[in-house]
């Protein structure tokens, strides 16, 4: 779903749009993480606790630990060599034909249930860097050891690494950085399109085979930029412009189980430079370079993408 939109207009209506809540849910000291133990217990009963490998398959992040540069999808830990169902986020380009049915894995997380948006002012007080960690973790009452603190360091640790060849990044503390990113990326004067996955009618299956109900929409665009929030104690956006040719569609889904999407979905032309342990080219069968990887964009993320006049 896209939405046409002035520099001057976009903020407000984002504002709007994106989890706005009560002004007075909006301190962010009043944190909605709670503390629980790092176990299996305490995750499936605390959906505030992000997975965090699960999070960067849903959200197609590189995973950037110190002194490691790993590309896209790669596994937190190796030794899962069997198929995880939730590495069924990946279809090729081939695919993208009426009537075809594509199994994808979407993930149970509500974009209403996400942190709130701060202002940049707000966002500005804080410090954002790993090395204010032990700051940050006393200033949102959170033990070094919990589960909250993990997600925090494992954010702040992608934000600071360095970008792939060919990638600009940023990760945004308010809208308004994240606003700034695109001027930067797009031009100051240029007008942009804001593009979501909708799910107009949800399903308890989060695996399931979606067949394509209409010829999905191409947006040409000379750009574009992935926006995927983060865990964190108020939002973060990680956001990033990758070099090597991406082609965008907007795709109308239907699934088995009674599930109806509204997607926005990406296709990656050129995987050459991409790291080989991809779990992308393992569901898929290919390697490096061979073919473009495609895949949907969760519900909470962002594409933007400039208007063509």
């Amino acid at each position: 779903m896209g939405v046409d939109v002035s520099w001057r207009i976009i903020l407000c209506a984002l504002l709007v749009l994106l989890f706005a809540e009560d002004s007075s849910a909006r301190e962010i000291t009043r944190i909605r993480w709670t503390e629980v133990d790092d176990d299996t217990h305490g995750q499936q009963h605390n959906p505030e606790i992000p997975d965090l490998q699960q999070l960067s398959k849903d959200n197609h992040l590189p995973i950037k630990h110190k002194g490691s540069q790993k590309h896209a999808h790669a596994h937190l830990s190796s030794h899962m060599d069997h198929m995880d169902p939730s590495d069924k986020i990946f279809f090729t380009i081939k695919d993208l034909k009426v009537g075809n049915a594509i199994p994808i894995y979407f993930s149970h997380r509500d974009p209403s249930t996400s942190p709130h948006l701060i202002s940049r002012e707000e966002a500005n007080s804080i410090p954002f860097s790993l090395a204010k960690l032990p700051y940050l973790l006393e200033f949102f009452s959170l033990s070094k050891e919990s589960p909250q603190a993990k997600a925090m360091e494992y954010t702040l640790t992608q934000c600071e690494a360095r970008p792939m060849e060919g990638e600009t990044k940023f990760c945004a503390t308010s809208l308004e950085s994240m606003l700034d990113f695109a001027q930067a990326t797009f031009g100051m004067d240029t007008q942009v399109k804001a593009l979501t996955t909708n799910h107009l009618r949800k399903s308890v299956a989060p695996l399931q085979n979606y067949t394509l109900l209409e010829e999905p929409k191409e947006i040409v665009a000379p750009k574009m930029i992935g926006c995927h929030t983060m865990p964190y104690p108020y939002v973060v956006y990680y956001c990033h412009s990758q070099e090597g040719g991406n082609r965008l569609f907007e795709i109308s889904l239907g699934g088995e189980h009674g599930g109806r999407v509204q997607a926005t979905g990406v296709c990656h032309m050129d995987t050459s430079k991409w790291d080989p342990d991809n779990p992308s080219f393992r569901v898929l069968k290919i390697k490096p370079g061979t073919a473009p990887v495609c895949h949907i964009f969760p519900a909470d993320n962002i594409v933007w993408v400039p208007l063509i006049s």
